[in-house]
């Protein structure tokens, strides 16, 4: 079966690991197998005949214009588009096998009936809206790759298609493929002056019609705990056990994690914890859309040490936070009609917009604070970071309508 552009270009690009890696996020890219994808779409830029078509060798950016070709005077802003190449480190990302799944009749689908692996319509209920229309799936033993391979496909069709209708009036159009979104140094070493737009939209969401200019505010919290290890058989009170101890602070935490929380409740969420009797280092995260309740967030983790320190003693639980990211939400009510164009568009190509909150960050709260305002779009992509996750191959194909919707309302803006 012959595809459209943007199917035969996502399913090229999941086959290619590009996993990143926490542990080396001090590295830009933190896996050179990003660098595979990022030297391929460098290629295909080239070959379609996109212009200032740029490989950053340091970093693994790509970067590319597609210049402006108004037959008017009129000065237009330079619309960008972002996604990131890389996939997160939750779930293998190497010899991916997609599926297809034609005309979807709305069952809860078996990946690998041997190991049951199922994708539940209980647990992923935008499956509803795809009955009568085609999936792409795992076999389940990897992740699949929407998150944002999905995103760099619908850029590339979109690129290309204006390539190749050079009578589409438009205005500058930039292009830009960035590594390591998911370890959360995605745009460390973009160039925002070079990439060259006004304003720009990140695709990398989930469900068509989604489109967010909200995200959380994060910190990271890395909590140390100090104990006292002696002979286990002589132990009576003289041993602290920091491994116990490090439970009983988070079990002093509001009980507000991931798992109890939704919409715009903010949360506490333990990444993981590693320890001994004598010392346990625990790494947490830290999550708020309202920027006052983020800070009391912040507040309470910190008290909960101190707390503890005066039942424990001094400095037995020690905290570090940093800060993250911000809400983009701010910065893009300067220029509301990122949002008002985003929505017009996905009209235009009879698609009802959706606009939520990120439970979550994107590239485009950092690009949106150093001076690129930068909403996100829907990718037509769910159950990201999972075996479980899944495309649309006709909501893909709609959200390349909505970015060329999107390029000729702001050639006319």
């Amino acid at each position: 079966m012959e595809y459209s552009k943007v199917v035969q270009n996502f399913l090229r690009y999941v086959k290619i690991d590009t996993q990143s890696k926490e542990e080396f996020s001090a590295n830009v890219p933190s896996t050179q197998k990003q660098r595979d994808l990022a030297k391929l779409l460098y290629k295909e830029l080239k070959e379609l005949g996109a212009e200032n078509v740029r490989y950053d060798e340091e970093h693994s950016y790509v970067y590319a214009v597609i210049p402006e070709n108004m037959k008017t005077k009129k000065r237009v802003p330079a619309i960008g588009f972002i996604a990131h190449m890389d996939t997160s480190e939750a779930v293998s990302g190497a010899d991916v096998k997609p599926r297809v799944i034609e005309k979807y009749d709305g069952n809860d689908i078996v990946l690998d009936a041997e190991k049951n692996i199922v994708t539940l319509v209980s647990e992923f209920p935008m499956l509803k809206k795809c009955i009568g229309k085609s999936l792409i799936v795992t076999d389940g033993s990897t992740l699949l790759g929407g998150d944002d391979k999905a995103g760099v496909a619908e850029i590339m069709a979109m690129a290309e298609h204006l390539l190749k209708h050079p009578e589409i009036q438009h205005g500058k159009i930039c292009i830009g493929f960035t590594p390591d979104e998911e370890v959360g140094n995605g745009v460390e070493y973009f160039d925002i002056k070079g990439f060259g737009a006004d304003f720009a939209y990140t695709v990398d969401g989930g469900e068509l019609g989604d489109m967010s200019y909200e995200c959380f505010n994060a910190a990271g919290a890395v909590l140390t705990v100090t104990g006292k290890s002696v002979h286990p058989g002589y132990a009576k009170n003289i041993m602290r056990n920091s491994i116990k101890l490090a439970y009983e602070f988070l079990a002093a935490l509001p009980n507000e994690c991931p798992e109890n929380t939704e919409g715009y409740e903010g949360f506490y969420h333990v990444d993981s914890m590693r320890g001994t009797v004598e010392e346990t280092v625990v790494e947490c995260i830290i999550r708020d859309h309202d920027k006052e309740k983020f800070a009391h967030r912040k507040e309470v983790f910190q008290k909960t040490a101190e707390k503890l320190n005066e039942k424990y003693g001094k400095n037995t639980f020690q905290v570090e936070l940093t800060d993250s990211y911000c809400n983009m939400r701010e910065m893009i009510e300067k220029e509301m009609h990122l949002v008002d164009n985003a929505v017009e568009a996905m009209k235009r190509a009879g698609v009802e917009p959706q606009v939520s909150a990120i439970r979550g960050g994107t590239d485009g709260s950092r690009l949106s604070f150093d001076g690129l305002l930068c909403p996100n779009l829907c990718t037509g992509s769910e159950g990201h970071h999972s075996r479980n996750e899944f495309a649309c191959i006709q909501d893909m194909e709609k959200i390349v309508e909505i970015l060329l919707n999107l390029i000729d309302i702001y050639a006319n803006f």
